[in-house]
């Protein structure tokens, strides 16, 4: 809420004896719905910064519907050194675990899909389901339920199962607390699209790959699309807006690696991973070239 007061000057005139006054009325407690809508109120301060643009409580689910598998969100991929291989097929899957939530630190970015996160959306990210595909997200505490579209990739912290937009969370009742006990339920459709043919590759030469110096580097993933090594850069120069050497994107056959440095010395390269163990549960590989 921001009140705004207009003040302006005028010469000063002789001024008539004050009438009572009415006592002023007393304000209405703020909802604290409307409290947890201000800057600082949500989970690592990723809510809306001021009051959601859209009404969070009339949002609907989102609406399963065949489409094709995307061309490159489904290849294998590697981050922090543990190997992820997603579905390439849409089958019956079931799972509880903890479902955490992602919002205005990615909001206007390029999901792993290549379609720009939209926080309001009803949308998840998840590290092997297809992309894109659809399914119900309950929260196990209140028995609520949502339906969402996955077409990110992620959360790569141990012990989350799934990322789920700011609006989903919400609906779900989360929101505020960052995480919660969910089952995920894939949604099969009955005649699902079939995969996206494979976009024509680039030449080489025409795909823009960092040089790297000689030294020793953290390897933070490696994968087969250049696009989705493009995106995994985005989400940790958000997710490590401190680091100071620049994430490169060396190619070596036919994966992309992600690179950061180079430093001076082992040990602190060693310093620097085990920092980024510690806020993403992932600690990177150490490389010499």
């Amino acid at each position: 809420m921001c009140i705004v007061l207009a003040l302006c000057g005028c010469a000063e005139l002789p001024k008539p004896a004050a009438a009572p006054q009415a006592a002023a009325a007393r304000p209405g407690s703020i909802p604290v719905a409307q409290l947890l809508r201000r800057p600082g109120g949500y989970y690592k301060d990723d809510g809306p910064d001021g009051a959601p643009p859209v009404d969070l409580d009339t949002i609907a689910d989102a609406v399963p519907k065949p489409e094709p598998l995307n061309a490159h969100a489904n290849d294998p991929y590697v981050v922090f050194g543990k190997e992820y291989v997603p579905e390439t097929g849409f089958s019956a899957h079931r799972k509880q675990g903890t479902a955490s939530w992602y919002g205005r630190k990615f909001h206007g970015q390029r999901t792993w899909s290549g379609e720009i996160y939209d926080m309001y959306a009803m949308t998840a990210a998840h590290p092997t389901l297809p992309v894109p595909s659809y399914a119900r997200v309950t929260n196990l505490q209140t028995g609520k339920s949502v339906v969402v579209r996955i077409n990110d990739r992620g959360p790569f912290s141990s012990g989350r199962m799934m990322d789920l937009s700011f609006a989903a969370a919400y609906k779900l009742g989360y929101a505020d607390s960052g995480i919660a006990a969910v089952e995920v339920e894939s949604i099969v459709l009955a005649a699902a699209a079939p995969p996206a043919p494979a976009a024509t590759a680039a030449p080489a030469d025409d795909i823009p790959i960092s040089a790297e110096a000689a030294g020793i580097y953290l390897q933070l993933g490696a994968f087969s699309s250049h696009a989705n090594a493009e995106s995994f850069r985005d989400s940790v120069r958000k997710q490590l807006s401190w680091i100071k050497q620049p994430v490169l994107i060396q190619q070596r056959g036919k994966l992309f690696r992600l690179h950061l440095g180079p430093y001076p010395t082992r040990g602190e390269a060693n310093a620097i991973a085990e920092k980024i163990r510690e806020e993403l549960d992932f600690k990177p590989l150490v490389v010499r070239k």
